[in-house]
């Protein structure tokens, strides 16, 4: 999947490039943005493509709107605050399909922008379905896929195009995903170092297994330490744990051993008889966590030794928060590696992030400059670590 044609091998003078985006922001509940990260990560494609004499029809999904027009969830602050960023008008059209829309395209110029209203006012956008990815590929001469957060599902508007279109190629935010991720998996500089987190194992056990066979040492916090705790026969007391689950973690510790690959887990936790704020906490033995209370956040003897490992890494990729970081009472193991990743970073590692909470902590420490590479897909970067291919990435034309 790592050798993709970009925006940078297509001509693009006097061509209308329809670029897949991921606009999926934030609102809140007067339908401001309240986080744009999303569209600041989308300029440097924007403005290559008008730089390079052609014009912009942006598409994006907002939302769960489930096939139905919801007014809540148009574009249109997005287009407002894109708009500021270019310092040009951007048109927000009435629908993303339709005679209208197509009428409008004609029209554009080399250095018009036109933001598509949701996709997923459509039902056929996430049914994939072949009529509507046809009328999406008749507003561009290029097709270009920048949304890698979407690239792992198979929507018209991220894969079906793609048989419609003279030429889909990868966007300059798509190309810097793809390169990150895919060199940490084919030629990492050693020592390489994954670290998970999170609530489940369920959701990172493929990411753990592909993983075993390129990397130098696994840490591995969160609420998905508790299953890995328990396949070692300790005392978790009331941490989540995914019973079905306790036998292939146990498997899976036993191949990393065979494997002489380090399978790092805490060896203390704070611990809380409630998932709240305020809740009173402790400090106790990993291993050794009473009936009635649970694990919601790495131990300090933990955040120390597993800060200590990643400052010593050349390469690591981090997925998934170390406790309950969205209550602060909880995050302090989280801030503590992501402190640590921007060491190691500041020192020459490729450190790479993905994953919402994980993000969100390096965001609001004001780290992200000192991070390689922070992903703008959760799902997207898990399914890529597990070596799976991902649709949206998998139609774009081979260099």
């Amino acid at each position: 999947m790592t050798e993709k044609r970009t925006v940078r091998d297509v001509d693009l003078r006097a061509k209308r490039a329809l670029v897949r985006v991921d606009f999926n922001v934030p609102l809140d509940e007067k339908g401001r943005i309240t986080d744009d990260t999303r569209i600041r990560r989308s300029l440097p494609t924007i403005r290559y493509i008008l730089d390079a004499g052609g014009s912009v029809v942006l598409m994006s999904h907002l939302g769960r709107p489930k096939g139905r027009r919801v007014p809540e969830l148009s574009l249109r602050p997005v287009a407002e605050r894109l708009g500021r960023y270019l310092d040009r008008r951007v048109v927000l059209a009435d629908d993303c399909v339709g005679e209208g829309v197509e009428q409008q395209v004609s029209g554009m110029k080399p250095g018009d922008v036109l933001l598509l209203e949701n996709l997923r006012f459509h039902a056929e956008e996430e049914a994939n379905d072949t009529d509507f990815a046809r009328r999406l590929a008749r507003l561009g001469d290029v097709f270009v896929n920048d949304a890698f957060g979407t690239a792992h599902r198979a929507h018209a508007s991220t894969a079906g195009i793609a048989a419609h279109v003279p030429v889909a190629v990868a966007g300059l935010l798509m190309e810097k995903e793809i390169r990150y991720l895919g060199a940490a998996l084919a030629h990492p500089e050693r020592p390489f170092l994954a670290v998970l987190g999170g609530a489940k194992v369920s959701g990172k056990l493929e990411v753990v297994r592909n993983l075993l066979p390129r990397v130098d040492g696994l840490l591995v916090g969160g609420g998905m330490a508790g299953t890995f705790l328990k396949a070692r026969g300790l005392e978790i007391g009331d941490t989540l744990l995914e019973e079905g689950l306790v036998e292939v973690a146990r498997e899976t510790m036993a191949e990393a051993e065979g494997r002489d690959v380090p399978f790092v887990l805490p060896t203390d936790a704070v611990v809380a008889e409630r998932v709240e704020a305020g809740a009173a906490t402790r400090v106790t033995p990993a291993g050794e966590i009473p009936g009635g209370w649970r694990m919601v956040d790495i131990g300090p003897e933990t955040r120390e030794r597993f800060a200590g490992k990643v400052r010593t890494a050349r390469t690591v990729v981090w997925n998934g928060p170390m406790g309950v970081f969205e209550i602060p009472d909880f995050a302090a193991g989280t801030q503590a590696l992501a402190r640590a990743l921007a060491e190691a970073g500041k020192a020459g590692a490729t450190t790479i992030v993905g994953g919402g909470d994980s993000v969100a902590a390096v965001s609001q420490l004001g780290l992200e400059e000192s991070i390689s590479h922070v992903s703008t897909g959760g799902g997207a970067s898990l399914e890529f670590l597990e070596g799976k291919s991902l649709p949206g990435i998998a139609v774009l034309a081979d260099r």
